[in-house]
């Protein structure tokens, strides 16, 4: 049976006419033929990864048929604009303060209109820092939906290429966590800072040590990073069908 191809961005496109606090800008949704990560913006540290994620753009589009720009976007949590992104990376390095009740709401409608967030821990924090206000934050925009270790056989790990652990510049955690809406994954969060593992200078090279795994480690991380831009691209995966054959003709 073939894989459905309602992508996530069709499905915002289409419910963005029921949601009354967007604006016109959030209904061109469609008129996006390329990939671009979106990047959270909050009251803390939210930017030190930004490297890394034009790196993963540009790595999609070198070892998949997706058509991307190599960039990463900001934009403050209660943007209409948001919906505008089936992608929107969530990192930070430490703690972050409380968002605001708006950007609570319009990250709930973003997740269940379809969109998909990564959380991503830079600073590899566990109980403090940027871990305690994720965890925090994503207990009030899905209360219903706590977040849980994800299987080893979550779809997420054959998207694309087939990975049996979520490594990034750290290996703190071999799985990721997940908060679903209905059977699908909304929220997956790493506290292993995989953009790190992305992240280049602008003389070429990369930032991070990546430890413990060394270079085979980063290798996983970009794969990681491209199954994660499959899922956020792709509504609905079978388990028995998870590849498109559109997207496999420049596989490695």
């Amino acid at each position: 049976m073939p894989v459905r191809s309602l992508s996530r961005r069709n499905l915002l496109l289409a419910t963005s006419a029921l949601v009354p606090l967007l604006s016109r800008r959030a209904a061109a949704f469609g008129e996006k033929s390329r990939f671009i990560p979106a990047v959270a913006r909050h009251g803390g540290r939210w930017d030190v990864r930004l490297s890394g994620l034009r790196r993963l753009a540009w790595e999609l589009q070198r070892r998949t048929s997706v058509e991307v720009i190599p960039d990463a976007r900001p934009f403050a949590l209660s943007s209409p604009d948001l919906f505008e992104y089936p992608f929107l990376y969530f990192g930070g390095d430490g703690a972050f303060p409380a968002l605001s009740d708006a950007e609570v709401s319009n990250l709930r409608r973003y997740l269940t209109y379809g969109g998909f967030v990564f959380g991503d821990a830079n600073d590899g924090s566990d109980g403090d820092g940027f871990d305690a206000s994720f965890r925090r934050e994503m207990a009030r925009v899905l209360p219903q939906s706590p977040l849980k270790e994800a299987p080893g056989t979550h779809v997420v790990f054959k998207s694309f290429f087939l990975l049996d652990a979520a490594p990034g510049r750290l290996l703190h955690k071999p799985l990721p966590l997940v908060a679903s809406v209905g059977k699908r994954a909304a929220v997956i969060y790493s506290q292993n800072d995989v953009a790190g593992a992305w992240s280049r200078s602008e003389s070429g090279d990369y930032e991070f040590d990546v430890s413990p795994g060394g270079e085979p480690q980063r290798e996983l991380a970009i794969r990681l990073g491209i199954n994660l831009c499959m899922y956020a691209l792709c509504l609905d995966y079978k388990d028995d069908a998870v590849h498109l054959p559109l997207i496999l003709n420049k596989r490695r």
